[in-house]
């Protein structure tokens, strides 16, 4: 597996499958350069005969909790630092690869980690996962291409909801909202993603590229015309008082006190 050799990310392959983990625990919060690398490792697997399928997962306590504004006092520095407008290029890319993803969420996906669990075609969880789309508590826009894929996953009022009030979704009700496929017993939710991954790939993969192919017709393209929405507003919002209220709230772990400004 040298040949898709990353520093942040462990890769094999293995019956057809490869398992992608990404290695930045505990949280496993994001960047560009992260995003990069799964999408360069996706776009290598699409060449490969031998990958029929991919395991998206992490190492640590969480799938993926979002980026991390919190580690810079300076948060246009540390929005800059993510390369955000660079990264939703990457994001794009993931969303365009080929081959059928699970992703297994265990822990939160929260934020950007919640659009990275949505690039997949079926999420595994377990009672132990959390799914939040937590940019308003952040004084912030969604981002990662959410405005697009959570309302076409669970439809417009579930994701209107998870949008207005940033709440956090059980793993249970996930799989009854459709946010979530499989619920699996806490700490097997890799295990099982994998089995789920292995049944897609026991299947031609000339009929199950092309089927993917006519089902996700237009995702990318749709994705790209969202993040340029989101990025937009994004750009203006990070400069406002509430912005940095809600990184500092959210650091602090208080509620923000915003001002509307």
């Amino acid at each position: 597996m040298t040949a898709y050799s990353q520093p942040e990310l462990g890769i094999e392959l293995k019956d057809f499958v490869a398992t992608i983990e990404i290695q930045r625990p505990p949280l496993n919060f994001f960047d560009f350069n992260l995003i990069k690398q799964i999408a360069d490792t996706l776009e290598a697997l699409d060449k490969d005969p031998e990958c029929r399928s991919v395991v998206l997962c992490a190492n640590g306590k969480a799938f993926c909790a979002g980026a991390d504004f919190s580690s810079s006092g300076e948060d246009d520095d540390a929005v800059d630092r993510l390369g955000v407008g660079n990264l939703y290029e990457e994001a794009t890319r993931i969303f365009a690869c080929r081959k059928p993803i699970v992703a297994a969420v265990h822990g939160a996906a929260i934020g950007g980690g919640l659009g990275l669990a949505m690039s997949a075609d079926f999420r595994v969880c377990s009672e132990a996962s959390r799914f939040a789309a937590n940019f308003t508590r952040l004084g912030f826009h969604p981002g990662f291409g959410l405005t697009h894929v959570l309302p076409r996953a669970i439809g417009q009022q579930r994701a209107w909801l998870m949008f207005y009030t940033s709440r956090r979704v059980k793993g249970d009700e996930a799989v009854e909202w459709g946010l979530a496929d499989v619920l699996a017993p806490v700490g097997e939710e890799r295990k099982v993603a994998w089995d789920l991954a292995r049944e897609i790939a026991e299947n031609s993969p000339l009929g199950l590229d092309t089927t993917r192919e006519t089902l996700r017709q237009g995702l990318a393209e749709a994705v790209k015309k969202a993040t340029a929405r989101e990025l937009a507003v994004q750009e203006e919002l990070r400069h406002t008082e509430d912005f940095a209220e809600g990184v500092r709230a959210t650091a602090a772990r208080e509620l923000p006190n915003f001002k509307g400004r």
